[in-house]
């Protein structure tokens, strides 16, 4: 961990921010020159596109900056890291990386890791100063842990096979 930091460091003008050894979180000047050590990018930003390197698994899955996120677009965010976890170096980026890509790695620990919302705030602020959780951010993961959980009991529910007495 402390040769990719150092590499982070010396690689970008801009310091991103290692949350885990997979996950990363930076700003739109980083997804636009992404270090060769990524492998995949989250693009949050509505306001932004960018055309990723060839060799980037990419998604951009659009948030509006300091708006309440759509619950199925926050789960369609998390689904996609789970996808890539925990094997691929993914760069989660937004305009400044302090607010919707911050959000998305809150709501991934929380979905995906099972911390509590106070937990993975604090986990994601102490490796991301200044970081600001999106309005309403709790309500939403809350949510998104519904729609999971009733997906789940539907699968669970078709893959059943009924006894006959």
């Amino acid at each position: 961990m402390i040769r990719l930091t150092a590499f982070l460091e010396c690689y970008t003008k801009n310091v991103m921010h290692l949350i885990t050894d997979a996950l990363i979180l930076g700003n739109i000047d980083d997804a636009r020159d992404p270090m060769p050590a990524i492998a995949g990018l989250l693009l949050v930003a509505e306001e932004f596109t960018v055309k990723p390197a060839a060799w980037l698994d990419y998604e951009h899955i659009p948030f509006k900056e300091f708006s309440s996120v759509d619950p199925a677009r926050l789960d369609r965010a998390v689904a996609w890291l789970e996808e890539r976890a925990p094997g691929t170096r993914t760069l989660v980026c937004c305009r400044a990386g302090m607010g919707r890509s911050a959000s998305v790695l809150i709501a991934y620990f929380c979905c995906s890791r099972g911390m509590a919302y106070e937990e993975a705030v604090a986990f994601v602020k102490s490796r991301r100063p200044g970081a600001m959780p999106l309005p309403k951010l709790r309500e939403t993961i809350e949510k998104v842990l519904k729609l999971r959980a009733h997906r789940v009991s539907k699968i669970s529910r078709s893959t059943h096979t009924p006894r006959v007495a």
